[in-house]
């Protein structure tokens, strides 16, 4: 497996992650448990609530997409490189002459 797609396989989870975080956390103005129902954030994350665990965590997984999402980057601009290494003929556009439209032709009907 290569590089490129160990990378991104951990991109993917990452991107997961943080949408499942950011969806746990409580909307403003909403409990700290809402998630869970009740007073949940205390048992469950114990006695400081879901935010300072749930609010560090996204940080560190939005912080692993930023280093993946970059690391995307330099392996594609790497890849582009090399394509321009290897010398592949570029075929360029050819440009041809097309007689320009009289006033004649432009006022005449379509043919049907």
């Amino acid at each position: 497996m290569g590089i490129e797609k160990i990378v991104l396989l951990i991109h993917v989870v990452l991107a997961v992650g943080v949408i499942a975080f950011v969806l746990l956390q409580r909307g403003k103005g909403a409990d700290a448990g809402a998630s869970f129902g009740g007073g949940a954030s205390q048992t469950v994350f114990g006695s400081e609530g879901s935010g300072n665990f749930l609010t560090r965590t996204t940080g560190i997984l939005v912080t692993g997409f930023f280093v993946t999402s970059m690391a995307l980057a330099f392996i594609a601009q790497e890849k582009a490189n090399s394509l321009e290494s290897i010398n592949v003929p570029v075929v360029e556009a050819v440009e041809t002459d097309v007689p320009a439209a009289t006033s004649a032709d432009e006022n005449a009907l379509p043919a049907e």
